[in-house]
């Protein structure tokens, strides 16, 4: 199986090219989905949030505030990296079982969309890498028209995470999306053609065939064996 890691950042359009992927047929792991599972209600990420937390981030129906978190975790960073240490292993966790059901399925390629993929490390599990770039003064005129916010509380919504810079020089394949859906897509056409190659042997030896004709040689190996005996 091949895991490609798809990321980038706020209002770079990371979301439209997970989209892109998911009409063409490719799989899509969405981090932030998985992330809203482990917090649900009753569940053990739900109870370490609330705990750290306090009511304050809670709604009346017991539910965490989204919204009101993010508020918190955006204006400071101690309490970011507090959020992220307690929820990590349950969004790893729930992650790779998604994997392994697309796995199941027999899926020879899915692509992993992670926010925070080179912050938790996670690129070093995926190839290729790519980075869904966009210049800042158009990240900067997206968001404060996606969100309806002024420049400094996008600014600051910006400045909270990893320059999309930074992740750029870390990527395999960047796709720039500062100019118009067309020419995303043309883009994105000559990644796509990249992505679902053949796979490598080394890819191969970890897809639901290979296992399956291990197997299969081990069946019968112990049935010649068997016969002799």
């Amino acid at each position: 199986m091949r895991i490609v890691g798809l990321t980038g950042g706020i209002a770079s359009g990371k979301s439209t090219v997970s989209g892109l992927f998911r009409s063409s047929g490719v799989p899509v792991v969405d981090a932030d989905l998985v992330a809203r599972d482990v917090v649900k209600k009753g569940t053990p990420g739900w109870r370490k949030v609330a705990t750290a937390f306090g009511d304050d981030i809670l709604l009346e129906n017991g539910e965490i505030n989204r919204s009101r978190l993010g508020q918190i975790v955006f204006s400071d960073p101690a309490k970011r990296q507090l959020l992220n240490r307690l929820l990590a292993p349950h969004i790893s966790s729930g992650i790779f079982w998604e994997i392994m059901k697309l796995w199941v399925k027999g899926c020879k390629v899915v692509v992993l969309d992670i926010p925070l993929l080179f912050e938790t490390k996670i690129d070093r599990r995926t190839k290729p890498v790519i980075v869904v770039w966009v210049n800042p003064e158009t990240q900067l005129q997206r968001l404060m028209a996606r969100d309806g916010i002024s420049e400094e509380e996008a600014r600051n919504k910006i400045n909270a995470q990893t320059s999309l810079d930074w992740k750029k020089t870390k990527a395999d394949i960047v796709i720039d999306n500062s100019g118009s859906i067309e020419d995303t897509r043309t883009q994105f056409q000559n990644v796509l053609k990249q992505v679902t190659a053949s796979l490598s042997w080394k890819e191969f030896a970890f897809s639901r065939e290979s296992v399956a004709v291990v197997l299969f040689s081990l069946f019968i190996g112990a049935w010649m064996l068997h016969s002799r005996i």
